[in-house]
C-alpha cells in the first residue's frame, strides 16, 4: 500500500511556508506554522488498505490462475511483461543457472558471499528452539519448531535486478533448513532473468525458479498449477498488486507480512548531517514507483541545508528522472514544532525504514514503537541494511508495521505444541477439566479424561 493512495490529496496541497527554502523537483515542504500542516500530519496515520481498482484486478488475476493454471500464467506474462513463455518454459533451466554462474564477475561473487555470511549469522540467532517444562499438575508441555516443507519467495523485477532481496529472503529460508524453496521473479521480454539475480538465488539455496511476476506469480505459488506445486508459505516484497494478492490468498497459504513499495522517514535534530540525510533520501527515491520519502526535523536550519544538498546531489546520479518523479509525487519534508512531535508522527506513520538521528538517543529510541527497521545515528546508511548488515530488508510498509514485523528466520519455522500426561497429572487435572466440561456443556470432554483413571 502506498503513501499517495492512503493520503488522498496530501501531496497535492501547495502550502509551502515562506520561511523555508523553495523545494527542488516539486518536493512538499511544510512547517508547523503553516495552515495545511495539521491536516497533513493527521493523514500520515496510515492504514494498509487496498484500492478498489487494485483489489478487483488482483481478484480477476487470481481467478484466471485458479481456473486455467499454466495457460493463464503464459497469457498474463505476455499481457503485463510482454514476454513470450510456454508452460514448458516457465522454469529457469539448469543451463540458464550454469550460464549465470559463468557470467557474474568476481566482485559480484564476493558481494553475494559476504552478504549471505551476515544473513546466516543473524538468522541463526533468531531461530526458535524446542523447549519443554512441567506445568502445575505435572504434565509435560512444550513446543517444537520445524521448518516449512516448501516455501515460495517473491523477488521483484522491473527497473533493477533486486539481487539483495533474493538473498534476504532465500538466505533466511536456507538458514532455517527449509528443504524446498521456489522463487518467482518476472523475466525480461526475451524470457531471460538477470544473471546476477539467478546466481544470488542459487547461492542462497533456491531449488526452483519460475519466470513469472506480479499477482499471477503469487496465485501460482499459493494455488499451484499443473507444473508448479503449491507452497506452504509465501515471502517477499512487491508492488501493490503483489501485496494485494498475498492479502487475498491468506487461508489458501500463509504469508510473511505486507512489504510493498519502499519508504523511509528520517527524524533528525540539529545534529543531523545534511549531506548524509539528503543521500539517504535520494537512495530511497531511487527505487521509483510508489516509493515514499519523508524527512522531519525541529531544526529549520538543518531542513534548509538538506534541501540544498538534495538539489546538489541529484545532478550527479544516473537515475535522476526516476528520483525526481518520487521527489515530486512521494516526498515530504516537515519542520516540526518539537522533536517529541516528530516521534509521535513517526509512530503514527509507521515507516518501513526509520533513520533516527539525535543527540539524546537514549531518551528517544525507547519511545519509537512502530518501525520496520531503525537506523541509529549519522553513520548508519539504510543502504548497508539493504545489502549487507544481516537483518532482512523485507519489511512492512504502508502502515502495516503496526501489525507485522520484518521478515525473520523463525517465520520459516512451523510451531507445534507438545503435551504429555501420566496418571498422576491426569488425576490432578481432572477436577478442573470436569468443571469446564460442566460449564460448557461438553460432558464427553470430562468423560474422556476420567476414563483414563478407571482403567
Amino acid at each position: 500500500m502506498n503513501f499517495h493512495n492512503i493520503s488522498g490529496m496530501m501531496l497535492g496541497e501547495r502550502a509551502v511556508s515562506v520561511h523555508l527554502p523553495a523545494p527542488p523537483s516539486g518536493m512538499k515542504i511544510l512547517s508547523h506554522i503553516d495552515s495545511g500542516y495539521a491536516s497533513f500530519v493527521r493523514r500520515l496515520n496510515r492504514r494498509a488498505l487496498p484500492e478498489d481498482g487494485v483489489r478487483d484486478l488482483v481478484a480477476e488475476i487470481i481467478g484466471q490462475v485458479a481456473a486455467k493454471g499454466d495457460e493463464a500464467l503464459v497469457t498474463l506474462t505476455k499481457r503485463f511483461d510482454n514476454a513470450e513463455l510456454t508452460p514448458g518454459s516457465l522454469f529457469v533451466t539448469d543451463a540458464e543457472f550454469a550460464a549465470a554462474r559463468k557470467a557474474v564477475t568476481p566482485a559480484t561473487r564476493m558481494a553475494v558471499s559476504r552478504s549471505l555470511k551476515n544473513i546466516h549469522a543473524f538468522a541463526k540467532r533468531s531461530l526458535r528452539k524446542d523447549w519443554s517444562f512441567k506445568n502445575a499438575e505435572g504434565a509435560t508441555v512444550g513446543e517444537r519448531f520445524i521448518p516449512f516443507d516448501r516455501v515460495g519467495v517473491y523477488v521483484p523485477g522491473g527497473k533493477a535486478p533486486l539481487v539483495s532481496t533474493a538473498l534476504m529472503t532465500t538466505g533466511f529460508a536456507k538458514a532455517a533448513r527449509v528443504p524446498e524453496i521456489i522463487a518467482a521473479t518476472p523475466c525480461g521480454p526475451d524470457g531471460s532473468v538477470n544473471p546476477a539475480l539467478l546466481y544470488a538465488l542459487q547461492s542462497a539455496g533456491v531449488t526452483e525458479v519460475i519466470k513469472v511476476g506480479g499477482a499471477q506469480a503469487i496465485a501460482a505459488l499459493a494455488l499451484g498449477t499443473r507444473t508448479i506445486r503449491p507452497v506452504d508459505r509465501i515471502f517477499g516484497p512487491g508492488n501493490r498488486f503483489v501485496v494485494e494478492a498475498k492479502r487475498q490468498l491468506v487461508g489458501a497459504v500463509s504469508i510473511d507480512l505486507l512489504p510493498g513499495p519502499s519508504e523511509i522517514l528520517i527524524l533528525a535534530d540539529k545534529t543531523g548531517n545534511p549531506d548524509f540525510i539528503a543521500a539517504d533520501m535520494l537512495a530511497q527515491a531511487e527505487h521509483g514507483g510508489d516509493s515514499v520519502v519523508g524527512f522531519a526535523t525541529d531544526s529549520k536550519a538543518l531542513l534548509g541545508k538538506v534541501v540544498k544538498a538534495i538539489d546538489k546531489q541529484i545532478a550527479t546520479l544516473t537515475r535522476g528522472k526516476i528520483i525526481r518523479d518520487v521527489l515530486k509525487s512521494g516526498t515530504f519534508l516537515l519542520h516540526l514544532k518539537s522533536f517529541e512531535e516528530g516521534v509521535a508522527i513517526s509512530n503514527a506513520f509507521c515507516p518501513e525504514h526509520l533513520s533516527l538521528i539525535t543527540a539524546d538517543e537514549k531518551r528517544w529510541l525507547p519511545r519509537i514503537r512502530t518501525a520496520g527497521a531503525i537506523y541509529l545515528g549519522n553513520d548508519s546508511p539504510v543502504a548497508v541494511g539493504d545489502f549487507l548488515a544481516g537483518p532482512s530488508h523485507t519489511l512492512p510498509t504502508g502502515g502495516a508495521g503496526r501489525s507485522f514485523s520484518g521478515l525473520r528466520a523463525d517465520q520459516f519455522q512451523r510451531r507445534t505444541s507438545i503435551v504429555r500426561l501420566d496418571k498422576k497429572s491426569v488425576r490432578l487435572s481432572l477436577p478442573v477439566v470436569e468443571e469446564f466440561a460442566r460449564i460448557e456443556g461438553l460432558d464427553a470432554h470430562g468423560r474422556s479424561t476420567a476414563i483414563r483413571l478407571e482403567q
